[in-house]
């Protein structure tokens, strides 16, 4: 695993093989990061990486310029090795959680330029994290969400969808706190 763009791009990730994850492939994060750059400039943005794992997205995040990312993780271990990453790699910008994400978002008060998600898989409740986000205000206006999902879910009639991008077996679903677009699929 590698940070594929940005100012840390080639660094190398090396997680425990022991860590229950799922990391984003090289190819579907190089393909989000370029939407990503069509889409918003992340110099200056807050970024929150939901269910962060390895901190994969999280350090791609800072290596390509956002002014702070917060890397929201439950398992110890993905927590400890995400501080020990972002303390090598020297990334002040980079802060981790240790928290439920469902909890973090009915808990929390700060809102974020861009939250990307990342559950496991087989997480029967994925498309509660669209509902959270938008009810709880976790967005600035004019901010984005990106859900990685699988092939099953389905957030095309949700308030807020933007588009769908494939890549393989990785979905990725991108909605947009816009007043037009919540407006939009409310009628």
């Amino acid at each position: 695993m590698r940070i594929v763009g940005g100012t840390y791009k080639r660094r190398i990730i090396s997680p425990p093989k022991n860590l229950p994850v799922r990391p984003t492939t090289d190819l579907a994060k190089e393909s989000l990061f370029n939407i990503l750059a069509n889409i918003i400039n992340l110099h200056d943005k807050v970024v929150a990486d939901l269910f962060s794992g390895t901190g994969n997205i999280s350090y791609e995040f800072v290596s390509r310029g956002a002014e702070k990312v917060l890397a929201i993780e439950q398992n110890f271990a993905c927590v400890k090795f995400i501080r020990q990453t972002a303390a090598g790699f020297e990334m002040n910008q980079l802060s981790v959680i240790q928290s439920d994400v469902f909890r973090f978002l009915k808990t929390g008060t700060q809102a974020y330029d861009v939250i990307f998600a990342d559950p496991p898989y087989a997480l029967e409740n994925i498309p509660e994290i669209q509902s959270l986000v938008f009810e709880y205000n976790r967005l600035k206006p004019n901010g984005w969400l990106i859900i990685e999902h699988p092939k099953s879910v389905d957030f095309s009639e949700c308030n807020y969808f933007h588009s769908l991008r494939k890549y393989g077996k990785v979905h990725f679903s991108f909605f947009q706190f816009t007043e037009k677009a919540g407006k939009s699929h409310e009628q």
